[in-house]
């Protein structure tokens, strides 16, 4: 499951509304948007974010959390080292063999970790 497939199913439950019923009123079969949710879909385009974002009639926070969301939620990355330091290739490589090996904990630990880099990387 991606983080927006994530997302989508806990705004329907907390609305208690149904795959079924939700593919509908958006116009996609229940099947894409169950494919959606459980990552087996890449990113939806920018106008299906839209429409889930109507669907749910949410706030602007939400709004962008959904689609800062989407932008991350690509089920199959590739990461191109080429032209970087060995050190990028080497944690790319380290991820890609063992991200099934992490648990929970430890993969929240790792997104803070590189969210703080790249934050202290914008700031300066």
């Amino acid at each position: 499951m991606t983080p927006l497939g994530e997302r989508i199913r806990e705004l329907r439950r907390e609305r208690g509304v149904s795959q079924k019923d939700m593919a509908a009123t958006i116009g996609v079969s229940a099947a894409y948007l169950s494919a959606l949710e459980h990552g087996h879909r890449g990113v939806p385009t920018w106008a299906m974010i839209q429409k889930i974002i109507g669907y749910f009639n949410v706030i602007w926070d939400d709004a962008e959390e959904l689609q800062k969301l989407a932008e991350g939620s690509h089920p199959r990355v590739v990461v191109d080292t080429a032209g970087l330091s060995p050190a990028a290739t080497e944690l790319a490589n380290l991820l890609a063999q063992a991200i099934g090996e992490l648990n929970e904990t430890e993969l929240a630990a790792l997104n803070v970790h590189v969210r703080n880099a790249i934050a202290r990387k914008k700031r300066g």
